[in-house]
């Protein structure tokens, strides 16, 4: 039993913050903007310098934020700072299809029109995102920013946690968050185990630039090797998402550019007019992996570090940000009542409300990728009549659309865009 005594004095203890959060991508920004505005004292340890995200170069990686996503930035203070360079994304369109030969008879549309709220997201520059985030957590006076240093130990004691980094410096708080991705050094030193499979595929990221307006709607066509995602960008320019096996990836990569136009052209099509290439070109092996358990004491994981999957949906971000919000609520609301913040028991809320949500997001697309990468006669047949089908059934197609807005189940108060 809890003894009210004992728990004072443990939250009495002096530590150099409340939250320790390992990983300075997205994820952990975000956390840590969010539970400083609650009151939190928050150190982040990032192990890139300070001007390696956000810079100023055009590299045409994007992220497509779900509705929900962007009232948590609202909330956060953060959209003014990313909304110019926003994309809204008015209509998504879902079609099967072969290289070469265009999308196939059937096509599933979402239209924004057909809800309330708006967009159903919005493109964004992963410069962008990246920048605004940092900027306000180095403004923000509850967040310490330690740069260009990595956690090599850390030591779970029962009041505190205790990290040592490379740079010789020793931390302690109440607890630690790790959202330094799929290779989480926080969850393997609390001897967190992970399973999952490769997909045998890798995706090919890039940006280009078209000759016709693409209206705001981002096209998703699945070709037998995996999805191409087509996503609006401001401007005639868009973000690639091209997904096909590990040696057939390597191969297109290892072209010169007009070689990779070459081999992109025939499964692009010509919708938008002629396409040339802008900015880099990266590669992304494709996996799952989830961690078997998204707590342990004083310890919880956020984002690719609890679960990694196929972007065959687009929900990564969108998932991690979820993470955000439901952790930052969960530890909100059990200091205003007085519990210690690391408990187990406190940090299960959190897995309780994220562990379903990420399972069903898994077998999603799972069953999405077995389904449509492939090139089984039977199965195109039973996919295209299942979009068809989809598409003439407004109301299922709304609760699509509401989906993909990231505006169904219990979601927390910053992604309503509400204050904890």
């Amino acid at each position: 039993m809890d003894n009210p005594k004992q728990r004072g004095q443990k939250e009495g203890m002096k530590h150099d913050a409340d939250i320790l959060i390992v990983g300075g991508g997205l994820n952990g920004p975000a956390l840590a903007l969010a539970l400083g505005d609650t009151g939190f004292k928050v150190t982040m340890i990032d192990a890139l310098p300070k001007g390696a995200r956000g810079g100023d170069d055009f590299d045409g990686r994007g992220y497509a934020l779900a509705l929900a996503s962007q009232r948590l930035l609202v909330a956060l203070g953060v959209w003014p700072q990313v909304s110019e360079h926003a994309q809204p994304l008015l209509d998504i369109r879902i079609s099967d299809g072969r290289p070469g030969e265009g999308p196939g008879p059937f096509v599933l549309e979402f239209d924004h029109a057909e809800i309330d709220e708006g967009p159903m997201g919005y493109m964004v520059e992963d410069r962008f995102l990246s920048r605004a985030f940092l900027d306000a957590v180095e403004a923000h006076p509850n967040i310490t920013l330690i740069d260009q240093d990595t956690v090599v130990d850390q030591t779970i004691e029962p009041a505190s946690v205790t990290l040592k980094l490379a740079s010789g410096k020793t931390l302690t708080g109440r607890m630690v968050v790790g959202c330094d991705g799929r290779r989480t050094g926080t969850g393997e030193r609390a001897g967190i185990k992970r399973h999952g499979h490769d997909y045998g595929q890798t995706s090919l990221v890039c940006a280009i630039d078209h000759e016709l307006p693409h209206e705001g709607v981002a096209h998703q066509f699945f070709m037998p090797a995996g999805p191409l995602a087509i996503l609006p960008l401001p401007g005639n320019q868009c973000s690639i998402v091209w997904t096909e096996t590990h040696d057939e990836a390597a191969r297109i990569h290892a072209l010169d550019d007009e070689g990779y136009l070459e081999e992109l052209r025939p499964r692009f099509g010509s919708f938008l007019g002629d396409i040339s290439l802008a900015g880099k070109r990266f590669t992304y092996p494709l996996n799952l992996t989830v961690a078997n358990s998204f707590i342990a004491d004083r310890l919880a994981l956020v984002g690719d570090a609890a679960h990694g999957m196929h972007p065959i949906a687009g929900q990564g971000l969108n998932a991690g940000l979820k993470d955000v919000a439901a952790l930052a609520e969960v530890l909100t609301l059990a200091r205003r009542r007085g519990e210690d913040i690391g408990r187990l028991d406190v940090l299960e809320r959190y897995q309780q409300w994220r562990r379903w949500d990420i399972s069903q997001m898994v077998m999603m697309t799972e069953a999405t990728n077995r389904l449509f990468s492939n090139d089984n006669p039977i199965l195109r047949v039973a996919r295209d009549i299942g979009l068809g089908a989809v598409n003439a059934m407004p109301g299922l197609r709304r609760n699509f659309i509401r989906e993909a807005a990231g505006l169904t189940g219990d979601l927390p108060r910053l992604l309503q865009g509400r204050q904890i």
